[in-house]
């Protein structure tokens, strides 16, 4: 499976901004030291998170950032995918006329890692940034 640091650093830093919402704005700074990640990877990581309107900056002594929309509202998918990460099991392109590892056919595992991409990907789809500050995972 494949989902790199900047995907679970961005569900990391979302978590640590809702949980924090009434403080009022959140520096990134405040946020790299509470969940031991690096200031500059955060700055990268909010760019894309800005741009995807599940957050936005306030500049001055006070500034920082808040999400653009209820936590109820912001799905793990939707974090995941505003930094161009992917939560992937396949190797192969899942519609390809060709095969996985480059054959004719598929694989003899391939509907096993799909479902597990199918059951992966659903879950991110149904859990929301709300969840993970209430703890309510299940």
């Amino acid at each position: 499976m494949k989902l790199t640091n900047k995907g679970r650093y961005a569900v990391m830093a979302m978590a640590d901004l809702a949980s924090n919402t009434s403080n009022g704005p959140i520096s990134l700074s405040e946020i790299s030291v509470r969940q031991n990640i690096s200031l500059a990877y955060l700055e990268q990581i909010f760019i894309k998170l800005k741009s995807n309107k599940l957050v936005k900056s306030s500049r001055g002594a006070s500034g920082g950032y808040v999400l653009d929309k209820p936590a109820s509202d912001i799905k793990l998918s939707n974090i995941i995918h505003a930094v161009n990460e992917e939560v992937k099991t396949l190797n192969c392109k899942k519609n390809s006329k060709r095969g996985c590892n480059n054959k004719s056919s598929k694989c003899i595992t391939h509907n096993l890692w799909d479902q597990l991409d199918q059951h992966i990907n659903g879950f991110f789809e149904k859990v929301k940034l709300h969840d993970l500050t209430k703890h309510n995972i299940k």
